[in-house]
């Protein structure tokens, strides 16, 4: 049933886009008006001036493009606050490990340290209990 509902989706939104296209195709108009190819021709009675003088090259100045020298000394001062940042993030980075390792460390000793009360807290329990038994055998002995 999943397989079913996937491969519904993947049919319908195929046929979507592949409709999407094709509106696109019909209502494109091209902007190549010069092609003497073109089925709609118009002549005008009237004859207007519309400047088309071409400036040369549109591009812009190189100043204009970096952002001249205040832009990229920005940019650099950013990026080495950026560089510095790095550095100190590697340092914290350190710093923290080292504490990390020292943390386990403390964490493996105290565990073992607490391992070794458990064990004493249970020998000295055992050796009291040893006693009790001694007296109360011995109180029977002297009872007979």
């Amino acid at each position: 049933m999943k397989s079913f509902t996937k491969l519904l989706a993947l049919t319908l939104s195929m046929a979507m886009i592949s409709s999407g296209i094709a509106m696109a195709e019909t209502t494109f108009t091209p902007l190549n008006f010069e092609d003497s190819s073109s089925a709609i021709t118009t002549t005008s009675s009237t004859t207007s001036t519309v400047s088309t003088d071409a400036k040369g090259t549109d591009l812009l100045a190189p100043a204009q493009v970096t952002g001249g020298t205040k832009m990229q000394n920005s940019i650099l001062q950013i990026e080495n606050a950026q560089v510095e940042i790095r550095n100190k993030l590697l340092n914290y980075k350190n710093n923290y490990a080292e504490i990390d390792s020292r943390y386990q460390t403390t964490k493996a000793e105290r565990k073992a340290a607490k391992k070794q009360i458990k064990y004493a807290e249970k020998k000295i329990k055992n050796l009291d209990n040893a006693k009790k038994k001694i007296r109360k055998n011995f109180q029977r002995n002297m009872n007979i």
